[in-house]
């Protein structure tokens, strides 16, 4: 158990303390941070969203400067995120905070995408690594979730909707890298493949 995959480990322990911090009927109170009312769970929760959100950057930073990629890392590390992210979007769509069919077509996206490596793994032994595209996608996915966790704070206060201007950004991108990665490898569909 190296130190990347001790960071993935970390990041899917978070998922269900970020979780139950949001469902919870906790009742901390509220700040006012920049002109908005945040109450202190979403900004809890939003700060572990984070840390795990940072885990998923440096986990794989540290394992390929360090040549420390294994099998569980190649599994876990991928799932740990599409995880995070799922359940994040889940909420947010349960407080009324992003709109149900955004979240529908980004979770359809996820599992497409997440067969297509599998099929390519299974026919190739090959991981498919994460285009450019699709490293605009996690960014402003994390991004939007962030925001929208935090009531849009500091843009709120000049009617300027970036969180949910970032999440409409993020849809364009999980449309357009999906699309890519199956173009791109279209030929797993052959029967030659191999």
């Amino acid at each position: 158990m190296n130190l990347p995959n001790k960071l993935t480990v970390f990041r899917i322990i978070l998922i269900p303390v970020f979780l139950l911090i949001m469902v919870l009927p906790l009742s901390w109170g509220q700040v006012v941070w920049a002109g908005t009312t945040i109450p202190v769970t979403q900004l809890v929760a939003t700060l572990i969203f984070a840390v795990a959100s940072l885990t998923d950057l440096a986990d794989g930073k540290i394992a390929r400067r360090q040549h420390l990629v294994t099998n569980f890392g190649k599994f876990a590390d991928p799932l740990a995120d599409k995880m995070l992210v799922m359940t994040a979007f889940i909420i947010l769509v349960r407080l009324n905070m992003a709109p149900d069919w955004v979240v529908a077509i980004i979770m359809c996206r996820e599992l497409a995408v997440t067969g297509l490596r599998l099929l390519i793994v299974e026919n190739n032994g090959e991981v498919m690594a994460a285009a450019m595209p699709g490293k605009i996608k996690t960014t402003t996915q994390m991004i939007a979730i962030i925001f929208l966790l935090l009531n849009n704070v500091l843009f709120a206060a000049i009617n300027v909707p970036f969180a949910s201007i970032m999440l409409y950004i993020c849809l364009f991108f999980v449309i357009y890298s999906g699309v890519d990665y199956f173009v791109q490898n279209r030929n797993v569909f052959s029967d030659g493949f191999k």
